[in-house]
């Protein structure tokens, strides 16, 4: 029975378990629902595919979402000098705002519309709600739509089955971090419930800028108005909530995410700011019916969700410190951009399984995506003609004002779209099934696109299962890509949607009982790329990128009680215009685990993290990004059912420096932005 795990397919190991435990993890992790909309196994699954249960997370001694996204092959977790948010960059398709990777909260996007990504004030997410986590590499649209480019990630939350009785837990760690979580899941009648509450705060790491924007403003003005070298600036205050009612065939859903007091890291502008702080707010809420008979072999399932974001400025930024720009700004230059939004979603389908051997799904769905309020506060504007463009002057008095609209980073503007689905699962032989989708979506601001998709799934032999994959995805623009106001970089209302053509093969192989090995190749080519132009100044369809990579992962077995597993992504993407390396990606990943459970319950998990191969953009002087490898270590006191469980972790145990690219030409942040060194977390649950 230990050795079932291994064929799960493209899946993470589990700690070693008793029989028992492990086939109720097997339970849960066999399958997948985000590659078709349909639950299947997820080495079957049409697409190159991972699944992460809350037992994964757990063994390896995650607090936090990203550090979890970190162990997918051909996922790495970037970061950007907004607020140090992360980028989720798959397969070597990087971008400064990372709108090209679709994040899903229980199947709903949480994209927001300003820059196209999961918000600048993200905060992170912690784990302790998360019952898995699935994610795709590869096109998406076909079946999720816009944003499903480079990949998709859905978070799916725990309900009342996944954690039954009442957990409460508090955690402890370096940065002066401290949070608190109680989980309740069970019935009341013949109502399902799971509730959820988690209250956290931190100071952040506080690793040195060397040099920052206004250093290079020092050199040039002959000013010492420079912050740096000083410390990063990353605390924040969280709250988390959740609640899932389920009754019957009706299903509701709704979480709180609140992040106040967010510091802005290296700055938002490049500069280091002691001042700035930002709040979020975000509410998700879902409600669904399923498995509602039409008729022989029709069933329906509707769904209706919303999605309320706000994004402010509780206390201004400092974008320069006091002294920027030659004493024109005596008290610094100081901007607050805030935006309020609200998505709503609605959504039938259908689903026929009569035809022998055919599974069909059809679906339709409206969006209403409206970004209905924006506020900029600032003490500057900005030259918008001439040889000086772009260059901030201060406004008459100096002090912080609110813009008027027209003369705002962006005004409200509203989208709506309204899509088509087809899919057939066409199981045509015994071992061999050819899905093939479309989905044609049509915007209302930004004309219309149809993706489709086809994989063909081999049952090869008992122990191999391979695939073919081909696929088209696309990216919607976003608001500020349309309407932006900055003379820099000014919003294109003609600018299309960017896409991506795909194809890729993948291999299953029960190489032995205790041994078993994913391989997948693929081939992308970026079309349409949303950028500003060399010599321009606004937003337009101007790039093009294409990339190539395999991953390779294993997971062995050798003995009872303990589990290797890791993989090896290796990647090169290649900008069209120059010729040269696209930037910013790494071109190898390394990742290995090993979990190990000694008598008595006792388990441990150490990784091992290997970032290299990252180029500068074509330009840029500065040297290489340097590679970087880190080593986790996690301790488990035995899980009992009931009573306490304990569990002490130590993140990047040797300290090592650890930077993200900035983007260039460098001189913002020239030595780019340092992450978090050693950090060790030590955490009590009680479950009951």
């Amino acid at each position: 029975m230990a050795l079932v795990g291994l064929l799960g397919g493209q899946s993470h190991a589990q700690p070693a378990l008793e029989d028992d435990e492990l086939a109720a993890v097997l339970a849960d992790r066999a399958g997948i629902s985000l590659a078709t909309g349909s639950r299947q196994p997820l080495r079957r699954a049409p697409a190159v595919a991972t699944v992460i249960t809350a037992a994964d997370i757990a063994a390896m001694g995650a607090t936090e979402l990203d550090q979890v996204l970190e162990s997918v092959p051909g996922l790495h977790v970037g970061r950007s000098n907004q607020a140090n948010s992360p980028l989720y960059v798959i397969r070597g398709v990087y971008s400064e705002f990372n709108p090209q990777t679709l994040m899903l909260h229980n199947g709903v996007p949480v994209t927001t519309l300003l820059v196209g990504n999961r918000g600048n004030v993200w905060g992170g997410l912690p784990v302790e709600n998360i019952a898995r986590i699935e994610v795709i590499r590869g096109p998406g649209s076909a079946l999720h739509g816009a944003d499903a480019y480079s990949g998709v990630i859905n978070i799916v939350t725990k309900t009342a089955q996944d954690a039954p009785g009442t957990e409460i837990g508090v955690r402890a760690g370096s940065f002066a971090s401290r949070e608190g979580w109680v989980h309740h899941g069970g019935t009341w009648g013949p109502l399902q419930l799971a509730a959820y509450l988690r209250l956290g705060r931190t100071d952040g790491y506080r690793r040195t800028i060397e040099a920052d924007a206004q250093t290079a403003l020092d050199a040039l003005f002959a000013t010492r108005a420079s912050l740096a070298p000083g410390p990063m600036n990353n605390g924040l205050h969280a709250v988390d909530a959740g609640l899932d009612l389920a009754l019957e065939a009706w299903r509701w859903r709704t979480h709180y995410k609140l992040r106040d007091d967010v510091r802005s890291g290296t700055g938002v502008a490049g500069a280091l700011d002691p001042l700035g702080r930002a709040r979020s707010r975000r509410v998700v809420s879902d409600l669904s019916r399923q498995g509602i008979v039409l008729g022989p072999g029709w069933t329906l399932a509707l769904t209706a969700s919303l999605l309320h974001f706000e994004q402010t400025i509780p206390v201004p930024f400092q974008l320069l410190p006091p002294g920027a720009f030659g004493g024109a700004f005596p008290q610094g230059m100081i901007g607050a951009p805030e935006t309020w939004e609200r998505q709503r979603r609605l959504s039938a389908v259908t689903t026929y399984s009569a035809a022998a051997g055919h599974l069909v799904r059809i679906g339709l769905g409206h969006d209403d995506l409206n970004l209905y309020a924006s506020r900029e506060l600032k003490n500057f504007s900005l030259v918008a003609s001439g040889p000086l463009i772009g260059l901030p002057v201060p406004l008459p008095g100096g002090q912080v004002q609110e813009a008027p609209v027209a003369q705002s980073f962006i005004g409200p503007h509203r989208r709506r779209l309204n899509y088509l689905l087809l899919q057939d699962e066409w199981s045509f032989r015994r071992d061999w099934t050819l899905t093939a989708g479309v989905r044609h979506d049509r915007y209302t601001d930004a004309g219309s696109t149809t993706n489709p998709r086809l994989a063909l799934v081999w049952d090869t032999s008992l122990n191999l299962t391979s695939k073919l994959l081909v696929g088209r995805a696309f990216r919607a623009p976003s608001f500020n890509e349309q309407y932006g106001v900055n003379p820099v970089a000014s919003g294109n209302p003609a600018v299309r949607p960017e896409t991506i053509q795909s194809i890729e093969a993948a291999f299953a192989w029960q190489a032995r009982g205790d041994l078993m090995l994913n391989l997948s190749l693929y081939h992308h080519r970026l079309r349409d790329m949303i950028r500003i132009a060399e010599g321009s100044a606004v937003f337009g369809n101007t790039g093009a990128q294409q990339g190539r990579g395999f991953e390779l992962e294993a997971v062995w077995q050798p003995r009872r009680g303990l589990r290797l597993s890791g993989h090896l992504a290796l990647q090169r993407s290649i900008d069209d215009a120059t010729g040269q390396d696209a930037a910013y990606a790494p071109r190898r990943h390394l990742w290995a685990r090993a979990d190990w459970r000694a008598g008595g319950g006792w388990q441990a998990s150490a990784q091992l993290n290997h970032v290299g191969g990252r180029h500068r953009a074509v330009g840029d002087p500065r040297p290489r990004i340097a590679d970087n490898t880190t080593v986790d270590l996690a301790l488990h006191t035995p899980q009992p059912g009931r009573g306490w469980a304990l569990s002490a972790s130590v993140r990047n145990l040797f300290d090592a420096d650890v930077r993200e690219p900035s983007l260039a030409p460098g001189q913002s942040l020239p030595y780019d932005l340092p992450q978090a060194g050693r950090a060790v977390s030590l955490q009590a649950v009680y479950r009951h």
